[in-house]
């Protein structure tokens, strides 16, 4: 199944030629400098809020009212070591076969640049993910707008139950965070 705003495929020569992202952004926890995650460096800001353990579900109401879609509730990734398990799963959910589906795709093999509704899964980091497993729901950080401050973007599967998108849920991080109440002592 192909979304009818896909990003074009790689042209002919190109597709046969070996994953850029291989060596462009490392997924190893062994590879890994601290504070990065797929080779992006996580906001200050998050790697304060966790080091200070305020980086917390703040409840199911805050985050209602922050993501008035989400329909399903999520959890906030405790640590850094959980941010860069979980999105590891970014690079199998924007192949050929899933990405369509979830739209997600790779801003390095892509003709087009990649935009909402769809995640630029070599430019994002999950830092939430589906309480319940299955539910195929998480927030991200997205790296097009601000490598320093990145906006927060959320899947959305219930505005339109026939179309996968992600949307902005919070133009940085710093509102994200602000926003939680989770800057507050």
């Amino acid at each position: 199944m192909t979304a009818p705003d896909a990003p074009a495929p790689p042209s002919d020569n190109t597709a046969a030629a070996a994953d850029p992202t291989d060596a462009a952004l490392p997924t190893g926890t062994d590879r890994e400098a601290p504070g990065t995650v797929r080779g992006l460096p996580l906001p200050q800001l998050l790697l304060d809020l966790i080091a200070d353990g305020r980086w917390r579900h703040p409840g199911d109401e805050a985050l209602a009212a922050a993501l008035p879609w989400f329909a399903d509730p999520v959890e906030l990734l405790p640590d850094v070591a959980a941010v860069r398990r979980q999105s590891a799963s970014l690079d199998d959910l924007s192949g050929e076969d899933l990405g369509p589906l979830f739209r997600q795709a790779r801003g390095s093999t892509a003709d087009d640049p990649v935009e909402l509704p769809w995640l630029d899964a070599e430019r994002a980091v999950l830092i939430a993910v589906a309480r319940t497993a299955g539910d195929d729901t998480a927030l991200a950080l997205d790296y097009r707008t601000d490598p320093a401050d990145p906006r927060v973007v959320g899947s959305d599967i219930w505005t339109d139950p026939r179309e996968y998108t992600w949307r902005v849920a919070a133009p940085t991080f710093t509102a994200f965070a602000t926003t939680l109440g989770l800057l507050e002592p």
